[in-house]
């Protein structure tokens, strides 16, 4: 690393952010959230116009719960509230349709799981948003600024940022910067660092118009896209306001010589109006972005003070909306441990164990999400479809488990996220929970646990009557869901995660409970502590009939460690005869302090 060359910088912040789109923004918002002062500069001069990214999965609604925008985001996504599903036809006018699937959730059972649900939210109506609250946050955000250069050392960041409407420069001076600045990430190839994958996959062209009679020939079908499979003009369609406004993707050939410029407004709306099954139907075209969907995920994710996160780190195909949650979760994972590193409460090693957390993740996800588009035979992807067990989309929002990093006591040699139910068999073909691989404690896959005593044991682990294997507090995976109340409210345990280390224990739990007071007051770490039960002494008051110790993989008088994202960092089953030492060789390696 190059030694400091600018003593007196324009601007001086502990984190610099590259890049405003979702994820960007959603970084912005988790670092407000801690109290990190940041700065983020985005080359575009206002948030997305265009909409796209729309599904927002369980996980990232949890973030957003815990981050105080989940009402905000449902109700700027009101309009696509009665959306659900993925439809199939030939044509709109035709017999020949089916239902990929009909709902995310149904039956509800997602609220066993999880105090959120899944949000259809167009791109351009969730960015503001996070942008109105990251600002009241204290986020200094600023469009039509351009990072222009950068260069590292052993203290931080010199950045070079250009304004594209005056050309002005400023310097500034971070202690680290985040690139968020998308699949052709300067930031990723100034800093040589490689991708692996599949590649390119395919091409669509996606074209905004208005066509005030298609919502007629649309009806009750309320769908969050239509794969049209005309020969003729296929592509797919998708809802804005279900009435006036729609998007369509039109397959685009360039691999075949096709260029951008043939798809004129004619040739949209004829091949609109094909694919549909309306000759005479009117269309205005109002906009054309073209989109590439790629499977790729960076070497690594870090270089010294500078990190990827989102498309930087990783491309995904579309279907099942992978990419935009897997990149919110990256800036998640990202700004605690910013947080707890420039909070002194945590030592620089930390930063190893994003990558070493997030890049296992990517991967399996981008491969899971190639295989749904073959799946959905998505237009434009002409590739047979993967056989054998796939995991469901639940699985996959909810049921992955860190293989390594900041955790004690990961079992060894675990995937990321296991096989699923074969296609066309359970509820994992319809894109809801995916019945895992079996495998004791630890196995990958398993949705989180909810409120309520779960049923009879099986192999895998506690059971709801007549559901799947619930994960059940493993390190390295997301904390259980279970109703509490704390003083009169009632809560989720998810609500308790987000600006310090939080330790669970039963009502027989106090020599835990004490020791670890200690423990983190000596070594200067924030740490909450909770005893749960039904007892007068509890903390957290169960609801629902819940069993906290068989939700959490824990006995009676054990104990949890959950870090500020949400994620078990360690557990104990039992007591412990010096619990003050064990606590404290754990936040240690936890945290990476000396």
């Amino acid at each position: 690393m190059k030694p400091a060359t600018t003593p007196n910088p324009d601007d001086r912040v502990p984190v610099l952010i590259t890049g405003g789109s979702l994820v960007g923004l959603s970084t912005s918002l988790f670092l407000g959230r801690l109290g990190i002062r940041h700065m983020l500069v985005e080359k575009h001069p206002a948030t997305s116009h265009h909409p796209r990214g729309r599904g927002n999965n369980v996980r990232t609604m949890e973030l957003y719960r815990i981050a105080g925008v989940e009402r905000a985001i449902r109700e700027a996504a009101s309009v696509l509230a009665v959306n659900h599903g993925i439809l199939q036809a030939e044509s709109l006018t035709g017999d020949n349709q089916r239902w990929l699937f009909r709902e995310i959730d149904p039956g509800g059972g997602l609220a066993a799981f999880s105090p959120s649900g899944w949000c259809l939210c167009s791109q351009n109506d969730l960015e503001p948003v996070l942008l109105k609250e990251a600002r009241r946050l204290g986020g200094d955000i600023r469009f039509s600024v351009e990072l222009e250069s950068f260069e590292q050392d052993a203290d931080g960041v010199t950045a070079v940022v250009r304004s594209r409407e005056t050309g002005q420069t400023r310097t500034v001076r971070a202690d680290y910067l985040v690139a968020a600045d998308g699949p052709r990430s300067p930031v990723r190839e100034r800093l040589g660092i490689g991708l692996t994958g599949k590649g390119e996959l395919f091409h669509n062209v996606s074209v905004t118009f208005t066509a005030k009679r298609l919502a007629e020939a649309v009806g009750d079908r309320h769908f969050i896209a239509c794969y049209l499979t005309n020969p003729e003009a296929d592509g797919a369609l998708l809802p804005v306001d279900n009435q006036e406004k729609w998007v369509f993707h039109v397959p685009w050939h360039p691999e075949h010589g096709e260029p951008l410029e043939a798809f004129t407004d004619e040739r949209c709306a004829a091949h609109i109006r094909t694919a549909v099954g309306v000759p005479d139907l009117d269309v205005e075209i109002t906009g054309k972005a073209p989109w590439h969907a790629a499977e790729r995920v960076a070497e690594r994710y870090r270089e010294g003070r500078v990190f990827l996160a989102g498309d930087s780190a990783h491309e995904m195909s579309p279907t099942g909306a992978f990419g935009s949650n897997t990149g919110i979760q990256d800036g998640h994972n990202l700004a605690w441990k910013l947080a707890a590193v420039l909070g002194g409460w945590a030592g620089p090693g930390l930063f190893d164990s994003y990558g070493a957390e997030r890049r296992p993740v990517a991967v399996a996800t981008s491969e899971r999400a190639s295989s749904r588009s073959a799946e959905h035979s998505h237009p434009g992807y002409a590739t047979a479809p993967v056989t054998g067990r796939q995991s469901g989309v639940l699985t996959v929002a909810l049921g992955y488990r860190y293989p390594d990093g900041a955790l004690v006591g990961v079992p060894p040699g675990r995937p990321v996220v296991p096989d699923g139910p074969p296609p066309g068999k359970g509820p994992g073909a319809a894109g809801t929970q995916g019945r895992p691989a079996s495998g004791a404690g630890g196995q990958q896959g398993r949705p989180a646990s909810g409120g309520g005593a779960p049923g009879g044991a099986g192999p895998d682990g506690p059971r709801r009557p007549g559901g799947p294997p619930l994960w059940t507090g493993a390190p390295g995976t997301r904390a259980p869901h279970l109703w509490v109340e704390r003083d009169g409210d009632r809560m989720s345990t998810l609500d308790l995660y987000e600006r310090s280390m939080v330790l669970l224990t039963g009502e027989r739990g106090d020599g835990w409970h004490t020791a670890a007071g200690r423990a983190a007051e000596r070594l200067g770490v924030p740490l909450e502590r909770y005893r749960v039960g039904t007892g007068r002494e509890a903390d957290l008051v169960l609801q629902d009939g819940a069993d906290w110790a068989a939700a959490h993989g824990s006995g009676p008088d054990g104990a949890v460690l959950v870090r500020p994202d949400g994620f078990v960092a360690w557990r104990a089953e039992d007591s412990s005869a010096e619990p003050e030492e064990e606590i404290t060789r754990v936040l240690r390696k936890v945290l990476s302090l000396a």
